[in-house]
């Protein structure tokens, strides 16, 4: 009964519905939407996670501490561009066609399977239905789902963005609005304070009607690079932690300790852009009349490319089908909706923020868009969520941290991995076994094989592309990139 009537009580005090009875009209009384996308932000590495951290992320804390946190949710791939393209369209990855990171296409004993090298234009992304049903919409940093006439000025978001310094802007994947003037990038190496300056603006002269901010930061993806003095404070820091040990994940080493000075920096940066972007909301009246979003596009890197964080106890890391690669640090902010420090175990993936989003605007859902995703609405009321159906990823390339091709499915507690160089199978129960590892599939035939069928099925049902075999591979080569020069140029990871 108290829980009745805790939901009732919420209800009726959302600042949502006090702002429509107080005469508004159904579009001023809609919620503003910001959404705040880390690059390869490990699920470890914010406090509220993790309370030992290496790190510091009081403003990424506090929105846990006022919205509902989930413990698992996941990014829809272990790299990033399938997964933004899975923000924008509520799908999985292979149906439109983006499954490594663009362009991608390493080969190994396998060809990489094709990789789309931008989001089709066919798609109607989130930005464009809320941009069509009266949202203001916003837009500044990493894209990477396309550039040239496929850049995000093209699904939904503001046409007057800019890509500096790149010449050939088919390759641009960094964007941002030109009214405020960049910072030093001595200090601002990773964009982080041009993205904030430049949405705090924007949320000054947007504060009367809704608007959607979309603010996919460049941090903590490498290069590393943050303000000197940071960088300064971690180092001293760094005196009293452990020092580097490593294990192994296939051939690559893995890092175990959190103790990265820089990267600490970097991290910290963009915690503080969290923190000025949430004083923008308040100093304008709309912390109450705005959801925040938060979470990453895949795991921490802690396998390759300089190893500069830990998942543990997740295993693996960017790249790679365990929970260290694909499970994020994934809040919401809901003021009236969700109760203040929640936690949530339920499974969510990056496909449900889509409808998510439109019933929160309270404009209709698109379910023939949206294909994949389910709104998780009833998890943020403190209600119970169906879904129906598992988890599923799909990922036919070798990975720059190591990785193979493979596909994996998730139902219940239950994780299947299936290698598709020669159809090896890892089966895990995650509510036992977080750390993936003890492999289950020869003691529990029956369910690989059931889940086996399941993830098959929906390759099927998604048109997913396979890798295929490697006429020309050299086993004592390392896997290279199949993709030319031209098209590569410019593109990061």
């Amino acid at each position: 009964m108290k829980r009745l009537m805790f939901l009732v009580s919420t209800l009726v005090l959302s600042p949502f519905a006090a702002f429509s009875a107080a005469g508004g009209s159904e579009a001023a009384a809609r919620p503003n939407l910001v959404v705040i996308l880390a690059d390869d932000l490990g699920y470890m590495d914010i406090g509220a996670n993790n309370p030992k951290t290496f790190y510091e992320t009081p403003n990424i804390d506090g929105l846990a501490r006022r919205g509902m946190r989930f413990t698992q949710g996941y990014a829809a791939c272990c790299v990033c561009s399938p997964t933004r393209g899975s923000l924008m369209t509520g799908k999985y990855p292979p149906r439109f066609g983006i499954t490594d990171y663009i362009p991608g296409m390493r080969s190994g004993k396998l060809l990489s399977a094709p990789n789309a090298l931008h989001l089709p234009l066919e798609e109607t992304t989130i930005a464009e239905a809320l941009r069509d049903g009266g949202y203001a919409t916003f837009f500044a940093g990493k894209w990477h789902l396309g550039g040239g006439e496929f850049y995000p000025g093209a699904q939904g978001f503001p046409k007057d963005l800019v890509a500096p310094g790149v010449k050939n802007l088919t390759n641009a994947q960094f964007w941002y609005p030109h009214s405020v003037k960049p910072p030093n990038p001595k200090d601002d190496p990773k964009t982080t304070d041009r993205i904030v300056n430049e949405v705090v603006s924007f949320i000054g002269a947007h504060k009367d009607q809704p608007f959607f901010a979309y603010l996919p930061f460049l941090a903590v993806h490498i290069p590393i690079g943050a303000r000197a003095d940071l960088i300064a404070n971690f180092e001293k820091k760094k005196a009293g932690v452990p020092e580097n040990t490593w294990g192994t994940e296939g051939k690559s080493r893995v890092r175990q300790v959190q103790n990265h000075a820089a990267y600490a920096a970097m991290l910290k940066q963009l915690d503080m852009g969290v923190g000025r972007i949430l004083e923008a909301l308040e100093k304008n009246g709309l912390t109450e009349r705005t959801i925040v979003v938060f979470m990453a596009d895949n795991g921490g890197l802690s396998t390759a490319e300089g190893h500069p964080t830990s998942n543990l106890p997740l295993r693996g890391g960017k790249g790679w089908p365990y929970e260290g690669g694909i499970r994020e640090p994934w809040i919401v902010v809901a003021p009236g909706l969700t109760k203040p420090g929640s936690v949530c175990d339920t499974p969510v993936i990056s496909t449900d923020y889509y409808p998510t989003l439109l019933e929160l605007a309270r404009l209709p859902l698109k379910p023939e868009q949206h294909l994949d995703g389910l709104s998780i609405v009833p998890l943020l009321k403190g209600e119970t969520l169906d879904r129906g159906k598992p988890l599923f990823w799909h990922y036919p390339h070798y990975g720059n941290q190591g990785g193979a091709p493979h596909g994996a499915v998730r139902e219940g507690d239950w994780k299947l991995i299936e290698w598709y160089e020669d159809g090896s199978l890892e089966l895990y129960n995650i509510a036992h076994d977080l750390g993936e590892r003890n492999n289950l599939a020869a003691r529990h035939p029956e369910t690989a094989r059931t889940l086996l069928d399941k993830l098959a099925a929906w390759r099927k049902e998604v048109k997913a592309l396979m890798p295929t075999p490697n006429p020309n591979f050299d086993p004592n080569a390392k896997p290279t990139s199949t993709t030319t020069k031209e098209s590569a140029r410019g593109v990061g990871r």
